[in-house]
């Protein structure tokens, strides 16, 4: 039994063997088989040394000396090689070359190579000289190549070359540095002080700023609205840490070639939150190998979580995203003076800055609803904030209206009172579903108008009606799962009407959650909001609920995101911008003291919305009033068929009286509750307590 348990365990210390290990015991023992071969021919081997030149110069004759030449070579080539070789095709390489060098010696001077020579010299028969030397030092060249590992290149002269761009070649690793933020032109703020309404110009006027890009834009002032300045947001930059990319560069690549992985690598690109390395894997490498390799890649890099992005959209370029020693903040002030900002229309926002660091809007109408989901403190909230002032700094209450869902009380609050709320903040989930209600009614309305216009969207009609314009309408849900937790049928049944409809009326819905399950993000939701943020999560399922792949579990929090929609093919990657609660405090107070609040519309939509709640019944009010069923029809009936049977069961009521199972339960349920019969105990049957004389029922 010994020799059978030593034996496995023998052969597994073989197998682990570093493959650099094997390279290096082959490189000692030719260089050390070469020296044997030199001693023995000048007599200094001993017997078995002049024994072994004896008959080696015999076989090989003069050609005996390729022998130690060729294995001195290629042993000083594997010690110095840092690539890996594969020893077989070495061995194989130094076979061909003794037997090329000893055929070309017998064809150069006839009968010195001895026997081995004089039969590969042969090919002088058929060939001729020439042609024979040429063939047997082609196949040595090949050999020694083959030996060496080492490719064989010619340069062409410098004045011979020409610049010449392949598509397919990886530049030189180069590194990328984050977008610079936007350094504002002095503009000549006066300061004015807000004129009262009367004395307010008829027309809009246009005030010149100089954006990233260096071009200059026009910024609108509305003639009933006093839009806040941009110098009230914080434009302060900041630079990420992002360690030593060259040490990081080449840890990526030993770690990928010990795998047996090669792959070249590329520009490195370095974000708010994190830094891209990119590369090119060899031809023929699957990229599901380098995928598999992302906790070897975190262990290596002692960096947690890394994202891989196999390929990089748009390039043939695998990225490997890892974590900044520092991040920067992505501050909502450098990001709202880019010309793309005030050029994306009148429901563009800043979504953040990508891995490149270059800015990123968004457009509602495009969009044209969004959802937001992620954990608690992974940036929803800040991301809803920076979206709403976002567009307070580009609309009037007269083209954007704002309806606030906050079932929390505390986020969306501190809005309370600008002139674009349609209505007061909503706290209260009855009154969120009198708003849905409310707002269906006036998508209804809208499209309504739209057909006596003539017109196919908000966009056109605008265009025609100049004087009097449809606002947009912006929903914000900012907690979903406590609507779906009371209203469930009721809150989904009308944002998958709006989502499927609202578009050409320019009503548009932000909807936002912290608890991303099937059972709140449920599937016709999905189905119907294709633009989605994904904030970290705590697990896979959740980030599948949200974009249906995963990735979203290895963001790093605080605003880094994956943005999803209809144009983009695979999530981007963003860093969501930032803003303060006291920025939105000062935003909000210069929004309320210079711009009067509109009441023309108040009362009707507030009489709307509350008669749309009091028709609603969440699930509170089915427990608060448990007793409100007592009265079913059929409640009677169901006592005379349970006491004539006697028993009681759900599926007794389902056959005789021909109903639901879940109108059977309930007056099961009231029976209970009166004493009639008794509490179910699983497969047990119910007890009786129902009884009759001379076939009446008993009272109850």
């Amino acid at each position: 039994m010994k020799p059978t348990s030593k034996k496995p365990r023998e052969d597994k210390e073989t197998e682990r063997l570093h493959p650099d290990t094997k390279k290096s015991i082959l490189a000692i023992s030719l260089f050390g088989i070469g020296l044997i071969l030199i001693l023995s021919s000048i007599g200094k081997a001993g017997p078995v040394g002049e024994t072994t030149y004896s008959w080696l110069s015999k076989v090989f004759g003069i050609g005996y000396h390729i022998l130690p030449t060729i294995f001195i070579i290629v042993a000083v080539s594997l010690l110095f090689s840092k690539e890996r070789r594969f020893l077989g095709i070495t061995l194989i390489g130094i076979v061909i070359v003794i037997a090329a060098g000893l055929g070309l010696l017998d064809i150069i001077t006839p009968g010195k190579a001895g026997f081995a020579g004089n039969v590969l010299g042969s090919l002088e028969v058929p060939f001729g000289y020439a042609a024979s030397i040429v063939i047997t030092a082609t196949i040595a060249i090949g050999g020694l190549l083959t030996a060496l590992n080492k490719p064989f290149r010619l340069t062409m002269p410098s004045f011979l070359k020409r610049k010449e761009k392949e598509e397919d070649e990886v530049p030189e690793p180069k590194i990328i540095m984050p977008g610079e933020a936007i350094e504002k032109e002095e503009i000549k703020d006066e300061k004015e002080e807000p004129a009262a309404p009367e004395e307010k110009e008829d027309k809009e006027k246009e005030t010149p700023i100089k954006t990233s890009g260096g071009e200059k834009v026009k910024i609108k002032k509305f003639k009933n609205y006093v839009a806040p300045p941009f110098d009230m947001l914080v434009t302060a930059t900041e630079k990420p840490g992002a360690g030593d990319l060259r040490a990081n560069a080449n840890i990526i690549k030993r770690t990928l070639e010990s795998f047996g992985i090669q792959v070249e690598m590329g520009e490195i690109t370095i974000g708010p939150k994190v830094t891209r390395y990119t590369l090119k894997p060899a031809e023929g490498v699957k990229l599901a190998r380098i995928t598999a390799l992302n906790q070897d890649l975190a262990l290596a890099l002692a960096a947690h979580p890394i994202r891989i992005e196999a390929p990089i959209p748009g390039k043939s370029l695998v990225g490997i995203e890892i974590p900044n020693k520092t991040a920067s903040i992505v501050r909502l002030g450098n990001m709202i003076t880019y010309g793309e900002f005030l050029n994306s229309g009148q429901l563009g926002f800043p979504l953040g800055r990508d891995v490149g660091g270059d800015p990123i809007m968004g457009r509602i109408d495009k969009m044209p609803h969004l959802l937001i989901a992620g954990a608690t403190g992974s940036g929803k909230s800040i991301a809803i904030h920076s979206l709403i002032v976002s567009l307070l700094f580009k609309n009037s209450p007269e083209t954007l209206k704002l309806v606030l869902i906050d079932p929390k009380r505390v986020e969306l609050s501190i809005y309370e009172g600008i002139p674009h709320l349609v209505t007061s903040v909503v706290n209260e989930n009855k009154k969120a579903i009198g708003v849905l209600k409310w707002a269906i009614q006036e998508m209804e309305r809208r499209y309504e108008t739209l057909l006596k216009a003539g017109a196919r969207d908000i966009g056109s009609y605008n265009g025609k009606q100049k004087d009097e314009i449809m606002p947009y309408l912006v929903i914000v849900i900012d907690e979903l799962a406590d609507l779906m937790a009371s209203y469930g049928r009721e809150v989904e049944g009308s944002i998958v009407r709006l989502a499927q409809m609202a578009r050409a009326t320019g009503i548009h819905l932000v909807v936002s959650t912290q608890r991303p399950s099937v059972e709140v993000i449920t599937g016709l939701i999905k189905a119907n909001i294709t633009s989605r943020v994904a904030l970290q999560v705590a697990s896979q399922v959740d980030s599948r609920t949200i974009l249906d792949m995963a990735g979203a579990e290895k963001l790093l929090g605080g605003g880094d995101m994956l943005f999803v929609s209809g144009e983009l093919s695979k999530p981007k990657r963003i860093q969501g911008a930032y803003i303060s609660d006291e920025e939105i405090s000062n935003i909000v107070d210069f929004i309320i003291d210079n711009n009067p609040v509109s009441e023309s519309i108040d009362e009707e939509t507030e009489a709307t919305i509350e008669k749309s709640s009091s028709n609603s019944r969440g699930i509170e009010e089915y427990i608060e009033n448990d007793d409100a069923g007592d009265d079913d029809e059929l409640f009677d009936e169901a006592v005379k068929i349970v006491s004539e049977a006697g028993k009681a069961s759900a599926s007794l009521l389902q056959r005789r009286l021909r109903i639901g199972y879940a109108r059977a339960a309930r007056l099961l349920d009231i029976m209970e509750s009166r004493g009639l019969i008794g509490p179910g105990e699983g497969a047990k049957p119910r007890d009786v307590f129902i009884t009759k004389d001379n076939g009446e029922t008993a009272e109850y």
